[in-house]
Formats: C-alpha cells, structure tokens, sequence
C-alpha cells in the first residue's frame, strides 16, 4: 500500500497485514513518487518497456505472453498468491526465479523492482489497491476489466488514473469491444444519428457456468480456496454481472454515452450451489427520454438454446444497431452498415490494447482516455447488482453516494 507504516503487525516480515488490506482497499494511495526522466520514454518508440506480471492465472499468462510477442515489452517479474501458478508462468515467461514473488504482498515486492510498467490480471478486488500502488511507485498501468467491485473501489480508480497523468504516467482499462474497429465504425455512425431517436434496447450475456472447473476448491472452504476458486465469490469478483456481464453492459454504456436514470431487478441462485455469486439478472435500465435497455444474464445449462453469448441491440426511429462479441455487427436501416464478424475480438482486441499502451507510453500520451468510459460501465453494472439484490429501484444518483464495500475474508491467507 502507499505511504509508510509504522504498525508493527503491518510491517511484519516486510509483508502486508490482513487488517491494512482490509483498511486500505478501495482508497486511493496518499502519495505518489516523482515522476522519473528515464521512464518518460518521449520519442524513444522502439525502447522495450520492462513489464511486472500481477497475477499469474489463465488470462495473466496468456495476456503475458501477448505482451512478449508485440516485441516492445520484456516480461521482467511475477506476483501472484499461489506458488504454483507463478512458478507455472516463471517458467513459461522465462522469468528468473528471484523476480517471482508470492503472497498477499506479492505485487509490493514486484514493484519495488525495475520495471517500467504492471500488467494487473488479479480478482477484481484488489485492482483498485494494486493499481493504486502501482502509480504511486511510479508505474504505468494496465489494467483488466472490472476495474473495482464496488462504488468506492471504482472512485479510487478515478483518482489513481488522475494521478497517474499528473504524474506523467500512462493507465489503460483493457475492454477488447471498443478497441476493435467494427464495434468502432458502428458506435461512430449510431452517435452520427444513424439511428434517429432511441425508442428501447436490449442487452444479453447468455452462457454456461465458467468456473466449473473451481467448484472442489472453494467447496474446500479454506481461505485459499475461495482464492482459488474466486470467479465463484461476489466479494472478490463483484458477482457475474460486475466480473463477466461487464462486456455487454459496457457496449449498453457506449451505446447510450450517458448514465441511467435508474435500475430495478432481479436474480438470483437457481443452479449454483457453491460460493456466493448468483447465477442470474434480471434488469431494467431507465433512461432519459423514457428509454428502456432489459438487461438479462445467465451462467448455467441452456440446454441447447440458441443465441446465446454477448449481444446487444438497440431500436430507433430509423434504425437498428445489433451487435454480437465475436459475431455480427450491423446497423440496419438507412445508414445501413455491415461490420462483418469479429470472431477474434478476444485476441485481437487485447493485442490492439497493448499497442495502443505502448505507443502512448513511447510518444509521451498520458490522457488516459480508456479510464472514464470503463469506470462508468463498472459502475453501471453495481447500478444492476443493487436493484437485483435489494429487489427496489435504485437511482443513479443514490448509488453515487453509496459507501458499501465488498470485502473478502482474507483471514488465513499468507502475507
């Protein structure tokens, strides 16, 4: 965490305590360090930027590896809670073993050494810490989607990316949808008025449960376990339509370029019957003019119902925007536009954000424009989770207010 601590039981073993994780997530670091000549790489465009790995699971490895293939990075160290992933990626990376580090204070020996930059692959609930201390000890950051799971984790990432320009730092949100180009051209002619008025919409994310695979771990009920197993707990994921609906609720963001007016839902555990997360919403988004977006997500067995994924469409006066991730995008209507597919947006998507973090850390682009949007679409999709777990209609405004943090029982995980 930022700043110094003089609490005996934090500085224990140089590590970080429970309680100061604990008192410290969700609040932006105190103090932030000068900002380094040598890491403001100006023109210096072929320079390789020496990159940190935090978290070393599925998606950190693979997105690593990205990385070391656009040629412009070195993957220098590792943080991650669990030895054996790190160890897994060490040696896939080719990462020496005295840049990897494990625990709960992994990632602030990660970045007490030389590097120029961190890749933040962790549950979304240490995101808003770990980005936090990330730009406080000068680093340019990129980071995975959800941003934060909660409100007061989302405005933290706000300030972090605040300080990260003032401090001439570079602060990418990874959503692959809006950096690949027929989602681009789509979005460009629906803001152009090729749809005339908004009449109503619709967002889906149907698909089947993706963490099967942790049931036996979290059903451990150790506190590595829920770790392990974290896609399965609200308190560290943010609850499916926080962790994974984020996609399709952020194209509903981009589409309308303005907050809701309000939610009202529902949901639940029909299927689920391991962690905390639910396995269904249901939600209505109220915006102005008295448009509509019926919002619903599913993470079980649709028993061969088709379509399924992540799509969304929007009705107007003059036409239709329908738009498929990793499929179709399409404005029928006068303004009428084919996109084609995009069936390799997971890739390709990620690959276009990693250059785009380059070149704007090698020509000295510190404006961070990826920051506001994705922090709205996060802050949309708690919008949703509010509505469907108090089972009310919340305001937008009420939930810019809100203070409730959702806060993992780290007890009995090592520092």
């Amino acid at each position: 965490m930022a700043g110094t601590s003089t609490n005996p039981d934090e500085l224990r073993g140089g590590g970080l305590s429970r309680r100061r994780f604990l008192a410290d997530a969700g609040v932006t670091a105190l103090a932030f360090s000068i900002v380094k000549p040598e890491l403001v790489r100006g023109s210096q465009a072929n320079s390789k930027i020496n990159l940190g790995l935090i978290g070393c699971g599925g998606r950190g490895t693979w997105i690593a590896d990205l990385f070391k293939k656009h040629g412009g990075y070195n993957i220098v160290a590792l943080a991650d809670y669990f030895p054996d992933r790190v160890e897994a990626a060490g040696n896939k990376l080719g990462v020496p073993a005295s840049s990897r580090f494990t625990g709960l204070s992994a990632y602030r020996r990660l970045l007490e050494q030389k590097l120029d930059a961190v890749a933040i692959e962790s549950p979304p609930f240490f995101h808003p810490i770990q980005a936090a201390d990330a730009v406080a000890a000068g680093k340019h950051v990129y980071l995975a989607k959800p941003a934060a799971v909660d409100v007061p984790g989302c405005m933290t990432i706000e300030q972090s990316a605040a300080k990260a320009t003032a401090s001439q730092r570079c602060f990418l949100i990874d959503f692959q949808t809006r950096a690949t180009e027929p989602f681009i051209e789509a979005l460009r002619r629906v803001h152009s008025g090729a749809l005339g008025s908004f009449v109503f919409g619709e967002a889906t994310y149907h698909a089947e449960d993706p963490f099967l695979e942790k049931v036996d771990a979290v059903k451990s009920g150790t506190p590595e376990g829920v770790l392990r197993g974290w896609g399965l707990s609200r308190e560290y994921s943010g609850d499916i339509i926080t962790e994974q609906n984020i996609h399709t609720l952020d194209v509903m963001n981009w589409i309308m370029a303005k907050p809701p007016i309000s939610a009202s839902g529902t949901g639940g555990r029909k299927f689920r019957k391991v962690g905390t997360c639910w396995d269904t919403f249901s939600v209505t988004y109220r915006y102005a003019d008295d448009v509509g977006i019926a919002f619903t997500s599913r993470q079980f067995d649709g028993f061969g119902t088709r379509p399924e994924g992540i799509r969304n469409r929007m009705f107007g006066t003059e036409g239709v925007l329908e738009t498929e991730y990793g499929g179709q995008v399409l404005v029928r209507g006068k303004d009428f536009y084919n996109g084609g597919k995009t069936e390799d947006i997971y890739e390709r998507g990620a690959v276009a954000n990693i250059a785009s973090f380059h070149g704007a850390i090698a020509k000295g682009d510190f404006s961070n424009p990826t920051v506001p949007e994705s922090v709205r679409s996060n802050l949309v999709t708690i919008l949703g989770r509010t509505a469907a777990y108090e089972g009310r209609v919340v305001t937008w405004d009420e939930l810019m207010k809100s203070e409730p943090r959702l806060t993992p029982d780290l007890k009995g995980l090592k520092d």
